[in-house]
């Protein structure tokens, strides 16, 4: 019994030692799996959250997309009148003053038609750019 007795605290003893290394040799890896799942969930949620404005980024490229099809008829229809009105003021016929007259507010309302278009692109150029800055800046945090 005394053999038993001296056997089992040899085998305690042999069994702490072992604990004691292991643990001092575990010791600081709970804390960087720790540290490592804290920084894998941040990068989930920055993921997440660039994806989300990516998508916005994107429906808003479609929105101008749409926009400008919609305004590149207008703006060919304006240039089409305004070549028509140099054509008709480069043969220069002879007029009287009504005729002078109607071709002057007709050139004074193709000109404020073609300051309203140059407006709107050059909206649709801001915005562009805006989305293209947009895209940019969530390209980053991904590239990273």
């Amino acid at each position: 019994m005394a053999v038993q007795k001296l056997g089992r605290g040899f085998v305690d003893r042999i069994a702490r030692l072992i604990d004691f290394r292991v643990d001092d040799r575990t010791r600081g890896l709970a804390e960087r799996v720790n540290n490592l799942e804290h920084a894998t969930a941040d990068h989930r949620r920055r993921l997440d959250s660039a994806e989300h404005n990516l998508e916005q980024a994107r429906g808003d490229l479609g929105w101008a997309r749409a926009e400008l099809d919609r305004l590149i008829p207008h703006v060919a229809a304006q240039e089409g009148r305004l070549e028509t009105l140099r054509e008709s003021i480069s043969l220069v016929p002879t007029a009287d003053a009504p005729q002078i007259a109607e071709a002057r507010t007709l050139i004074e309302e193709i000109q404020r038609q073609h300051a309203q278009i140059r407006v709107r692109l050059a909206g649709i150029s801001r915005y562009e750019d805006r989305l293209r800055r947009l895209e940019d800046r969530v390209e980053e945090p991904v590239a990273q």
